[in-house]
């Protein structure tokens, strides 16, 4: 009996920490606190985005989120809530909102991690697919009917740090390289890299020019070969007789995110219209960036329990 207290403690400690993390980054985007002057003003739009954020944190959906919400007394005390929301409030509300503040609120995300502008060593870039289906597998098995293809997602991350620096989503399936011009530009703006690194599938001479020629860091691509010829181009010659195996490792690590984005907040997407389906996206890379700090946080009041011991 003590140690379900204390996990349950536990875990209404890591949801207060990520409510107050959300705080902070949703009082930075300087949201107006209504929609509209004819609005009853019993919320405000900083508390619906931070539920919407915390109900993909602990990914439940609508009606579950609210039902535990009501009990969460201390929630409630920190979003100065008098009256929890009904769950067609946050609806409405997820569907209203401007997708460029949820992209606004990702980049304040990165303000959590980083406090100079000093350059990531490492940058990993990779993609995978979101299910953007609203039925199960078994009913797809079962009825015959074909579930929605899945929407491609690019995302670049700090090898040193895990932490997503940029994302680009399509409706329909495209080549790694139309995501990666757009990706490249987006987080190098974000936040500068020394080096990038991709599978073959991003092997072309133009990235590989746009990386170091535009954005003057270094690129480690494999080249693919047919026959054992090398295709021509400066920069895939380079690699195909100086290629950085050890930094290249990296890699790997941003697939590791997509396996944390999967795992804890789920592959699957909810909505049914685009524009929906893209602030979803958007919900998810802000959450898993306060995941992470989290994790950091835990880390350091570890190695502050050790030095005091």
């Amino acid at each position: 009996m003590s140690s379900c207290k204390e996990t349950t403690k536990r875990l209404a400690r890591r949801n207060i920490r990520f409510i107050r993390a959300a705080i902070s980054i949703v009082k930075a985007i300087r949201i107006t606190p209504y929609s509209s002057k004819y609005s009853k003003k019993i919320y405000t739009q900083y508390q619906l985005l931070i539920l919407i954020l915390f109900k993909d944190y602990l990914n439940q959906y609508y009606r579950d989120f609210i039902e535990d919400v009501e009990d969460m007394e201390s929630i409630q005390e920190e979003l100065d809530l008098s009256v929890v929301p009904h769950f067609t409030t946050l609806q409405k509300f997820f569907c209203r909102i401007k997708t460029l503040y949820l992209r606004y609120a990702f980049r304040k995300t990165l303000n959590l991690f980083y406090c100079d502008d000093n350059p990531i060593p490492i940058t990993a870039i990779d993609s995978s697919g979101f299910t953007s289906g609203y039925s199960s597998h078994y009913y797809s098995a079962r009825t015959g009917k074909i579930r929605k293809h899945f929407l491609k997602t690019s995302i670049s991350v700090d090898t040193e740090r895990q932490v997503i620096t940029g994302f680009v989503a399509s409706k329909s399936r495209v080549h790694d390289t139309r995501h990666a011009t757009k990706l490249l530009r987006q987080c190098h703006k974000i936040r500068r890299s020394e080096c990038y690194v991709m599978d073959r599938g991003y092997d072309s001479e133009a990235i590989h020019r746009l990386i170091r020629e535009d954005l003057h860091a270094d690129s480690i691509i494999p080249i693919r070969s047919w026959n054992n010829v090398v295709v021509g181009g400066i920069y895939r010659q380079e690699m195909a007789q100086q290629f950085d195996v050890v930094r290249y490792r990296r890699r790997q690590l941003v697939e590791n995110k997509f396996s944390v984005l999967k795992r804890k907040f789920c592959g699957d997407l909810k909505a049914r219209r685009f524009a929906i389906l893209m602030k979803e996206i958007a919900g998810k890379m802000i959450v898993c960036n306060i995941h992470r700090f989290l994790q950091f946080l835990v880390i350091e009041v570890f190695y502050r329990a050790e030095i005091l011991k």
